[in-house]
């Protein structure tokens, strides 16, 4: 790494990667190691990854019907990107990419969303208080359904 590398400022990006489901079913640790050595031949520092939709596409992409979308949070300089858009267009497991930059808030909050034990400690409160309104959004679905039953019960006896 030289120094002009070292002294760069690390960016935060949200990476969207199409692989090949195939080849992703048949090995998927090998698949995700590749993706994985792709960024960090980059100088990306993976934060969170995971698969996230696997399905048949809207249209043919370079032969395949079918496809697994994968999201990556990472952090990398600028510089990296050219990097990233050579190494996927030369590998054969990934169909296409698309990387955006993320702002923080947006960034951490995602990284969260994908990966909990990741979240910082300010926010397990957080967490702590929506899961109880979770619970109470459980409670008043049980009462509308209860509600529910009732009053088709006293149809049929009508």
């Amino acid at each position: 790494m030289s120094v002009a590398e070292k002294k760069a400022v690390m960016v935060n990006y949200e990476g969207m990667f199409l692989l090949d489901s195939g080849k992703f079913a048949a090995d998927h640790e090998g698949t995700i190691a590749h993706l994985i050595e792709i960024l960090e031949k980059a100088g990306a520092e993976i934060v969170a990854h995971r698969p996230w939709l696997d399905g048949k596409l809207a249209y043919e992409i370079e032969g395949h019907m079918k496809g697994l979308h994968y999201l990556v949070y990472f952090t990398m300089p600028g510089s990296g990107m050219d990097v990233i858009t050579r190494s996927c267009h030369l590998s054969d497991l990934v169909i296409r990419q698309m990387v955006i930059k993320q702002p923080q808030t947006l960034f951490d909050a995602m990284v969260t969303a994908i990966d909990p034990s990741s979240a910082p400690e300010a926010e397990a409160p957080a967490e702590e208080a929506a899961g109880t309104e979770e619970v109470a959004g459980t409670e008043e679905a049980d009462v509308d359904a209860a509600v529910d039953n009732d009053a088709a019960v006293d149809n049929d006896e009508g």
